[in-house]
Formats: C-alpha cells, structure tokens, sequence
C-alpha cells in the first residue's frame, strides 16, 4: 500500500454534499456513474471520495486512492492491517470535520460497514443522532456468509441498494429499507468494453487485485504456452484496469518462459473483441457472460485463504453469472484444477464449438433480463431523497 499523507486535503469550495467509499476498480466504475447523474441532477452538489480515477474522470475530489490499495483474502488483509486502520481513522476524522450530507458506500464491506458503525458510534450518521445519510450500494454477499450482518447492517444504514434481484429476499426480516436498483452492466445506456466476435482474440483477464492478479496470471500464461503447443498460433490480449496492475503483470510476464510478443497488454477503457475468455471471478466476469463470450472462471488463492473460505463461505460457485443464472454457464477451475492443458483444451473449445457459443449467448440473454429490471429510482433519486427528507 502507498503512503497516506498525515492530513486529507479540505473539500472543494469547503463542503462537501456527497462522500463516496469505494474501493475496488468495480465499485469506483459503478460510484462514478452514480456521480455523473448526480451532476446532471444537482450540478451544485460537490463531492469527495475514497475512490479511484473513474470518480476523478467525473471531477470528484479522490481525497486517496483506495483503488490501489485493494487485497482480497484473510492473509493479505491481516499483512495490511496497520494502513487501513490509518486510512480509516483519517477519513473519520475528515467527516467529523467537513460534515457531508450524504456518505455513499459502494461494495466493500469489510471496510465500509466498520465505517458506517463508525460514524453511528460518535453520532455523526442518522443512525446515530446526528444528520449524514449512510447509504450502501451493492450487498455484501449475505447469501454465501456471514448472513447475521443483516441485522447490524440495519442498525447502522438508512437504506441500501441491491444490484441482484434475488437478494431482496435475504433482507426480508430486517427492518433495513432495501431496494432493487438494477445492475449497472445492465442499465439503458452502457456500453461494454467486451463483445463477442467469433474471429477475435482470446481475451484474459486475471482481475484488479494486486494479489489475486499475482496468482492468477502466470496460470494463465502457461495455458499461452500450452495452448500455442498444442494448437497453434492465437492471438491473446488480457486487460488491465490500471498502471499499478499493468507493472504486475509486466513482472510476471518477464519471469516467464513466454514471449512477449504473444501477447498483448490493453487498458481496459479499450475494450476488446474476443472469441473466448479466461477470466478471474470478479466483476469483468460479469461484462463476458452478458456479452456472450464463451469461456472459464480461473482463481488460485492464498492456500491459507482457501482452506478457510471453504469453511465459511455457502456458495456452489464463485462466477456472479453462474450465481445469478443458478446453472454453471461458466466451468470454473479454482487452485489446482486451474491447470494449464486443461484450460488450453477449454479454450480450443470455445473457438471450435458452435454449441458452446449458442449456450453462451442464450445466457446472456437470460442474464441481461432477470438483472435489468424494472426499478423505480437509481441510486443518485434515492441518495436526494434521503437528503432531502
């Protein structure tokens, strides 16, 4: 993690009517949007975020970077300890300091939900006795673990915004205002960086956490190696979502027996037009199904984090598709069964059976329907609502 200067800098023009948290590459995209319709509704509003440069690109004041200092897994959390305990208490003190109106937690609720309590215990949030609306945006994974957080998650927001219809339900005997805001990916308007194109690239995509990218692209480089053995030349393209990953993936691939020349390094605001996938199971997975690409979900873990998410976490999959559609559309190959000749004959599959691509665009059509939706406001109406009230 970078280093945090001792004092964040004061809000534009001194106020500040919205603080976004968001911090993971998904969840600045998703904020981002958010901002952008709030300045299109209330162009006097200013804000400020814990964010990325989705939100800067929106003109928001990214007080740090949370995006770069993203980990997954108990293991590399516990390493990180000591900086997100910092960054937290600088960013409570900011609030306690500038008084937002409205603080909006986008996702990441290991971090987010300790910050809404936070803000409940000294008295600073509506929960607590004092004005600042705390709104979540994106569930945490109630429904794989974890599931008593529903009821602390009612005592500490004024209302959350759920992106998967199916889990309105799991808030049903809370007293927790809940609403179904319709996926992003899904929403009139957005253009996916990922189509389907069945003469295009083999597209990767090893994810946006350093650590996770750091296990998952040297797999996915030998499945290169192997597939170019087996099958020939293929033109591969992986995607990156920022320069800090792009270096990681730099290293990795200079340690590596393949040639550069093989493959090519994209940002991911380029987009790209693939005949197959291999993907981590992170947001991106998401932009695959709906845009029909056949492919696999690819994850290699911490050992240690593994061991323990098997013995916490309820789910039969890890792939948002798979999860929403209740089928695998996507095979997953988690820790060992990630094997390079393996996922080489996946993807010599998903170029040469044309089954397979009918399947895949029949779930995309099934995805982009149960996650459109019919809701009634976006998040930027309901946050305006509350403030308002």
């Amino acid at each position: 993690m970078e280093s945090q200067p001792a004092v964040l800098p004061p809000p534009p023009e001194g106020r500040c009517d919205i603080l976004f948290i968001a911090g993971e590459h998904s969840g600045d995209q998703h904020a981002a949007l958010i901002a952008r319709e709030v300045q299109q509704s209330h162009p006097e509003w200013r804000m400020s975020a814990f964010g990325g440069p989705a939100l800067e690109s929106e003109g928001v004041q990214v007080l740090h970077d949370l995006t770069k200092d993203s980990v997954v897994g108990l293991v590399e959390v516990l390493r990180h300890y000591g900086e997100f305990k910092r960054l937290f208490e600088d960013l409570l003190t900011w609030v306690e300091n500038h008084r937002p109106k409205a603080v909006v937690l986008v996702d990441y609720p290991g971090f987010n939900l300790r910050f809404a309590e936070a803000l409940s215990k000294r008295g600073l949030s509506r929960k607590g006795g004092g004005e600042i609306v705390v709104y979540q945006y994106v569930s945490p994974q109630i429904w794989a673990w974890k599931a008593k957080r529903r009821f602390k998650m009612a005592e500490i927001l004024d209302e959350l915004g759920v992106i998967f219809p199916f889990e309105l339900e799991c808030y049903t005997d809370t007293s927790l205002p809940v609403h179904f805001v319709g996926h992003p990916f899904a929403r009139d308007g957005y253009s996916n960086p990922l189509k389907y194109d069945p003469d295009g690239a083999v597209l990767l995509l090893p994810g946006s956490r350093k650590q996770a990218v750091g296990r998952i692209f040297p797999i996915l480089l030998e499945t290169i190696a192997s597939y170019r053995a087996m099958h020939g030349e293929r033109k591969f393209v992986c995607l990156y979502p920022e320069e800090g990953i792009r270096n990681i993936l730099l290293q990795v691939l200079e340690a590596s027996p393949v040639d550069p020349g093989h493959i090519e390094m994209r940002p991911v605001g380029e987009g790209c037009r693939a005949a197959a996938v291999l993907t981590s199971s992170g947001t991106m997975s998401l932009n695959c199904a709906l845009a029909g690409i056949p492919g696999a979900i690819v994850y290699r873990a911490h050992p240690l984090t593994h061991w323990i998410g098997r013995r916490l976490i309820n789910i039969e999959w890890l792939g948002i598709a798979n999860l929403v559609l209740g089928k695998e559309l996507y095979p997953e190959y988690i820790q060992r069964d990630a094997n390079p000749v393996v996922l080489a004959d996946k993807v010599q599959a998903c170029l040469s059976d044309s089954s397979l691509r009918v399947a895949y665009a029949q779930g995309a059509e099934a995805l982009l329907e149960q996650l459109h939706g019919m809701p009634s406001e976006s998040v930027a109406q309901r946050v305006a609502k509350l403030v308002s009230l």
